[in-house]
């Protein structure tokens, strides 16, 4: 069955104007939805605490941000637009008590909602409008006259009358340019955290650093490693994103077309994809959510000590000297 998808014509502007949207959370993809919102000719409130960097880019952006209490109470349409990890606490202890019936939650994930960690009143709809790409991509296409596909679904009593209002959300921000694909919060929810743990993240990351690896303890220059092994990802993932697979395969030499056929399948062998299948029931059954839910219950050690580490893999140090002789890169040093 092929994907119900919406564009321009399929969504009306108007069934927004004269509401308060709330933006909570001026980060990724916050600050990109206020200000398209802003810009399409909604009135729009960014709820971020006073303090933080988010809070005073906000203010060079010209919002004059308030608590989240205080922008839920003004707002019709409430949007979730902060980190997985903190929507449970701040939902129930800053949000949920100053709901008004009628409300409209947008979240920009299915997480939270997903997986139960919401207790959301009766008479409150909640909706999905998620952004396929990330939150500098989303305002950058809007302002060249452009936009990102988008998804979007509907959650538990929700109807036509909420779907036309994150249709319109998703035309506020541009989406509908490209195209609002409908989903369901589970499907939206399971695949975007597959595809961050098996391709996306986790298996082109540590893809490329066992493969760096190989070569360094070969007797290769890391110099050399790094270009073959992370540098040229960007030519080829270039590739896929303009025709896919079989662009990619006609772009490239016939000596790199015979490896990849012949080679890459003694990489991602059964067994890996039997592992793919493993996390998939991971993230179906909540196993995933709930260990990343308890790992930030106790302030997040396991990860903070993993992200030290990675920040210090050969890979990362050989990149950061490497990439100050590229002028023309932008380059992105954490």
């Amino acid at each position: 069955m092929s994907a119900t998808i919406y564009y321009e014509k399929d969504a009306d502007l108007s069934v927004l104007k004269g509401k308060v949207i709330s933006v909570l959370g001026y980060g990724s993809q916050g600050h990109a939805h206020a200000q398209n919102l802003r810009d399409s000719g909604l009135e729009v409130i960014v709820g971020q605490r006073k303090g933080s960097a988010n809070y005073d880019l906000a203010v060079k952006d010209k919002f004059e941000p308030v608590t989240v209490e205080e922008a839920v109470k003004r707002s019709d349409v409430i949007v979730l637009a902060l980190p997985d990890e903190l929507q449970a606490d701040i939902f129930e202890g800053q949000i949920r008590p100053n709901l008004s019936s009628g409300n409209i939650i947008v979240a920009t994930h299915g997480f939270n909602v997903h997986f139960g960690q919401f207790n959301i009143p009766t008479g409150v709809y909640a909706i999905l409008v998620a952004p396929k790409g990330p939150g500098h991509l989303v305002r950058s296409e809007y302002v060249k006259g452009g936009g990102v596909p988008c998804l979007i679904a509907l959650g538990e009593g929700s109807g036509d009358k909420e779907r036309k209002i994150g249709l319109a959300y998703a035309k506020g921000i541009g989406g509908t340019r490209a195209g609002v694909i409908e989903t369901t919060f589970q499907e939206e929810t399971e695949t975007d955290l597959f595809g961050e743990q098996v391709v996306l993240c986790g298996g082109v990351s540590a893809l490329i650093q066992n493969a760096f690896e190989v070569l360094v303890e070969a007797g290769y220059q890391p110099e050399m490693a790094y270009f073959e092994c992370m540098h040229e990802m960007k030519l080829i993932v270039d590739l896929f994103y303009q025709g896919g697979l079989n662009y990619m395969r006609y772009s490239i030499s016939n000596t790199a077309e015979f490896g990849d056929y012949t080679r890459g399948k003694r990489i991602i062998t059964p067994e890996t994809k039997k592992e793919m299948k493993k996390i998939l029931n991971e993230i179906q059954t909540g196993e995933f959510a709930r260990e990343w839910l308890l790992e930030n219950k106790v302030n997040a050690p396991r990860f903070k000590r993993m992200r030290e580490l990675q920040r210090k893999h050969q890979l990362e140090e050989v990149g950061r000297k490497l990439r100050k002789l590229m002028s023309w890169i932008e380059s992105k040093e954490f």
